[in-house]
């Protein structure tokens, strides 16, 4: 049986937007019946919105946090700043902790805990460097862990060597392709349930690692199973707003990242970790995090049975074993952080 989840009208009842140096962020805010026990800041990754985060707020407010999940840069109803005239750096991860310590700032928050998937699982890790002193705890669904490069990859190195299912990535961040073939509501609808997993006919797949997508099934892809009318509806809607140039960008901030991090002085993350692996996603592999616990030993590693949408695939399974990590590791017998 599934976890109880936010409806869109929910969503919309709990939105709150801030000005985070310079940039206008929508995020959701939901508060715990009682005193907060502390405050846990989600993040989300692609192509995804704060909604996809909408199995775990229930969870979390009824075990007493205060839960912040934002829009990121691009998506939904935060400023999608169009590359060029704007900087890609808009999109780093860097940019993007300094925006979320920003938001923790106006939110009174003293330190606080954090969770990430996809794209937002590297957000949270660099966040914990960039912000050592304000960060508790951390947890990521899917997304291993990474540690700064001393030297620069870029995408096509990756792709045509160690980790050839990022093939995809080239892709995405090539240009205009995908976005001058994903233009109408309609081709967004199309394109998000395809990524989604949506069937298409005679057996073929919309999304592959290796290749990326295939534009010309665009018309083609049913409704994905994972998600509900009502949910689609809404998810096609706020991408609408600014279409799809913005959740690419952060495909294409590979080097800026990478000079960023030249700044960081550990490449350890010494913060307590719940990684939570899905066993049959077909990008973010077991083998991408083998040896992870080197480079974050305070590290608890947990498996669920899902693809890359475990979030939602999972969602009973996930809850649970951030439940149980909340329980045992963050509160540990405390009644608030």
């Amino acid at each position: 049986m599934a976890p109880k989840k936010l409806t869109p009208s929910e969503a919309q009842a709990i939105s709150h937007t801030a000005v985070l140096n310079g940039t206008k962020y929508r995020y959701l805010l939901g508060a715990p019946q009682g005193p907060p026990k502390g405050t846990i800041f989600l993040v989300h990754g692609w192509p995804d919105l704060a909604f996809g985060w909408r199995y775990q707020i229930p969870l979390l407010t009824s075990l007493g946090l205060r839960v912040v999940v934002p829009d990121m840069t691009g998506y939904g109803e935060t400023d999608a700043p169009k590359v060029p005239p704007h900087d890609v750096g808009l999109y780093s991860f860097k940019k993007a902790s300094d925006d979320l310590a920003a938001l923790a700032k106006q939110l009174g928050c003293g330190r606080i805990i954090l969770g990430g998937h996809d794209w937002g699982g590297m957000v949270v890790y660099r966040f914990a460097q960039w912000y050592p002193e304000l960060v508790t705890h951390v947890f990521s669904v899917c997304t291993p862990y990474v540690a700064p490069s001393p030297k620069y990859f870029s995408s096509e190195d990756l792709a045509n060597g160690p980790v050839p299912q990022f093939g995809y990535q080239v892709q995405l961040a090539s240009g205009e392709v995908v976005e001058a073939a994903v233009q109408t509501r309609d081709d967004i609808e199309q394109f998000l349930n395809g990524v989604y997993g949506g069937k298409v006919p005679e057996g073929k797949v919309f999304m592959t690692p290796n290749k990326g997508v295939d534009l010309s099934l665009l018309g083609k892809v049913e409704r994905s199973r994972l998600v509900e009318d009502e949910e689609m509806k809404y998810v096609v809607d706020q991408y609408s707003r600014n279409g799809i140039h913005g959740p690419l960008n952060w495909y294409r901030t590979r080097k800026v990242n990478f000079e960023d991090e030249l700044k960081l002085q550990k490449g350890k993350l010494e913060h307590p970790v719940l990684f939570i692996i899905a066993n049959k996603d077909n990008i973010l592999t077991k083998e991408l995090s083998a040896g992870m616990e080197r480079s974050v030993p305070n590290m608890i590693r947990r498996e669920v049975t899902a693809g890359h949408w475990a979030l939602w695939q999972a969602s009973q399974d996930v809850n649970d074993h951030i439940k149980e990590w909340l329980e045992t590791v963050v509160f540990g017998g405390k009644s608030s952080l």
